[in-house]
Order: structure tokens, then C-alpha cells, then sequence
């Protein structure tokens, strides 16, 4: 009798802890499977699926290549149907913090467009899946996986916790046949500036563009190896960026509006600068401008203005949150966005003109005939400040310049 109460109670017991798994089991135990998977489970898991990808949806050409070739790619090679939804970073994330904040792990983001201060933030908060780049055959084999821009974004440890997409270089752009004299420095753009009062304007902080603005104007000032170990310390950061600041409020009588308003995102002074409003305009990606002046978008006479003292340079990234309702489809998405032919296609200014990321010592000599040879490389290319320094810059440029009188 005592042995069939035994039997009975590590029956029961048993279906207990049976129960208690299946009602714990989350997104978390999923993520733990996927993370474990090798790269042919992960593209079986894969097959048949809907990969949903969030990141900027501003740049018109980017969105045109995206939503033809790599969509049509990805259903003919892998039977995987990519959905693209343009939003910004900042509504991504708060998205993310709300699924967090509200123990979703059922979410709506598979793939997101990231860097910089924005991983930071993500990845301190705990919005994203794990390390998962070292499960990607395109990432081993054609990537410098050692490379300080591969492993670092804006200062911190990427930890394979996001995917290298490309590279992007800070630069502004004029309009030449507007514009003739020639422009090298911060010095002779404010005198292009205030010859043609009303021309110029930059978007209100914190535009990612406009952001790389303010930085790109400290670095040719100040001199970014007077400010690139800076201590995260606000009085601190402002006293060595004085002149810089003091550089934006000497100019600003002399903007679009005199300086009383700024526009609220780059696509805004795009269409500004389309319609002669304003004769400058500025990008994170230099090769794209000849693709927007084929379609008309821009003016055909757009250059670019080289900094002698050197361009802000940076990486941009791909992740996947924590809560991704598909991580097998978002990563062999990554990992076809990271392919040869992914990469070379992106390279032509007519698809998007974004410079690969790719270790061309890793790509073969008939791979590298893929690859455009009309890409925009400006020189002298200086790296990203700390994450945490870009809020701080922004902090007091909101003080300093914007709501100064």
C-alpha cells in the first residue's frame, strides 16, 4: 500500500513539474533553443516564415532596393516573406522598453536597425536576444570579426549582440551651382553661411544627422583628440567644447528662419534643400546622393563638402529584441543581408550607394567584380565619441544654442 502511495505521489509530482514547465515556458526558453541551433537547424526553423524588419524609413531609394531585391530574395532563396516598417530608433525602443516593462515576450519586431548610443541603451536596458552573430556563416567567413569597428559601437562592446550592415561617413552636401566658393573647414563654411543668410540650417538635435553635425563641427574645432577621453562629465564636456558652441551661436542669426526653428528630421531638410529652400543639406551616407540625384530628388549639381580635419565615421548595425516572435527568420535574414550579393548590390547608388562592411581581403577576386566602383570615400575619416557623450552633447547644445537668445 505504501508503495502504490509512492508511485502515486511521484506521479503526481511529476505532472506537477510538467505543469509548472509548460506554464513558465516563455520567449526566453525559445531564445535559449535558437541560441543553441546551429546555422542548418536555424534556416529549417526558418523556412515557410514572416520576418518583420524595423529601422529608418526616410531614405526613398534605400526603401526601393530593400522592398524589390532583398525582399524577393529572401521568399526565392529561403521561402521567407520580409515585411520592412519604417519607424525611427526612438519609437522602437520605447517599444521595446514598454514589451519590457510589461513582461511581453510576444512582440512585433524580428530584425532592428541600430547603433550607437541606441544599442547602448538597449543593450544596458536588456532589450535584446543574446549573441547570435557567431552563428552566421557570412559573418565568419567575409567579416574582420576582430575589427575595433565590428566589436565596438560608439564606445561600447557589441558582445555579438548585433550584426554589421555597413558603413556610413557624415557629410554635407551643397549645392554647387548655388554655392561656387570652395569649402574645407568650419571657417569657410560660415563665411559660404552668412554670404547667403537663410541657405543653411541643420535639424533640431537630437536628428541623428543633425547630432553628427554638431560633432563633426567640435571635431574640426576643437580637435577630436582633445575631446575622444573626455570623462562622461557635463561641465567638464562643456568647457572643452566652448568654441564649437560658441561657432553655432555665431552662425545662427544667419540660418534658415534666422535660427528660430530648426526642421525636426533630415527628410525634412532633404525636401528644404530639393526645393532651393536651402542650398545645404547633409547625410550619413555620401553614396546615396548619386542615386537621389538620378531620380531627381536632389539637384544634379549636389557635391559633397570634405572636411580636411577629418568626417565623422561610423558603423550601423543589425539586432534582434528579446522578445522577436521569429529569431530563426531573423537570423538568416541577417545573415543574407551580410552576403556577397547583398552587399555588392547595396554598393550602387541607383540600389543605395552604402558602403559594405565586408573584409574585401576575404572576398574572392571574381566576387569583388560585383562590388560598384562609383563609391564616394571621403578621407581623413575620424571615429564615433562614446555613446554616453552624445546625450551630453546634445543636453547642451538644447541649452547653449538652441534656447539661447
Amino acid at each position: 500500500m505504501k508503495r502504490k502511495l509512492l508511485s502515486l505521489l511521484c506521479v503526481v509530482l511529476a505532472i506537477a513539474v510538467s505543469l509548472v514547465g509548460c506554464t513558465s515556458k516563455t520567449s526566453t526558453d525559445k531564445n535559449i533553443s535558437i541560441l543553441d541551433s546551429n546555422y542548418d537547424e536555424i534556416l529549417e526553423k526558418a523556412k515557410g516564415t514572416t520576418v518583420t524588419f524595423y529601422g529608418y524609413g526616410g531614405n526613398e531609394v534605400m526603401n526601393k532596393w530593400f522592398d524589390s531585391y532583398v525582399v524577393d530574395q529572401m521568399k526565392e532563396q529561403y521561402d521567407i516573406t520580409v515585411k520592412r516598417v519604417g519607424m525611427n530608433i526612438d519609437e522602437i525602443l520605447n517599444q521595446l522598453l514598454s514589451d519590457k516593462q510589461a513582461n511581453n515576450n510576444d512582440g512585433l519586431i524580428d530584425v532592428v536597425w541600430i547603433n550607437g548610443e541606441n544599442f547602448k541603451t538597449a543593450k544596458e536596458s536588456n532589450l535584446l536576444l543574446g549573441s547570435f552573430v557567431g552563428k552566421l556563416p557570412n559573418f565568419n567567413d567575409y567579416v574582420d570579426t576582430a575589427s575595433e569597428d565590428v566589436t565596438t559601437d560608439f564606445g561600447t562592446e557589441v558582445g555579438g549582440m548585433e550584426a554589421p550592415w555597413g558603413k556610413s561617413q557624415f557629410a554635407i552636401a551643397v549645392n554647387s551651382d548655388k554655392i561656387t566658393q570652395t569649402i574645407t573647414d568650419t571657417q569657410s563654411l560660415k563665411e559660404a553661411i552668412t554670404a547667403n543668410p537663410g541657405k543653411f540650417t541643420y535639424p533640431a538635435l537630437p536628428d541623428f544627422t543633425a547630432s553628427a553635425f554638431v560633432r563633426n563641427v567640435i571635431y574640426d574645432i576643437v580637435g577630436y583628440e582633445n575631446v575622444a577621453n573626455l570623462p562622461e562629465d557635463k561641465e567638464k564636456v562643456k568647457e572643452a567644447i566652448q568654441p564649437a558652441i560658441d561657432y553655432l551661436n555665431e552662425i545662427k542669426p544667419y540660418l534658415w528662419n534666422e535660427g528660430k526653428t530648426y526642421p525636426s528630421t533630415t527628410s525634412q531638410l532633404d525636401n528644404m534643400y530639393s526645393d532651393n529652400e536651402v542650398y545645404f543639406t547633409m547625410t550619413y551616407s555620401p553614396n546615396s546622393l548619386n542615386g537621389r540625384m538620378e531620380t531627381g530628388e536632389l539637384s544634379s549639381t549636389t557635391e559633397i563638402i570634405e572636411f580636411k580635419n577629418g568626417n565623422l565615421s561610423n558603423t550601423h548595425f543589425l539586432s534582434i529584441p528579446f522578445n522577436s516572435p521569429n529569431q530563426a527568420g531573423a537570423m538568416v535574414l541577417i545573415n543574407f543581408l551580410m552576403s556577397v550579393d547583398a552587399q555588392a548590390s547595396k554598393t550602387f547608388t541607383e540600389n543605395w550607394g552604402d558602403t559594405t562592411v565586408l573584409d574585401m581581403n576575404k572576398v574572392s577576386d571574381s566576387e569583388k567584380s560585383e562590388f560598384s566602383e562609383d563609391s564616394i570615400t571621403i578621407s581623413n575619416s575620424v571615429p564615433e565619441l562614446s555613446a554616453g557623450m552624445v546625450p551630453i552633447i546634445e543636453e547642451i547644445w538644447t541649452e547653449e544654442v538652441l534656447e539661447s537668445e
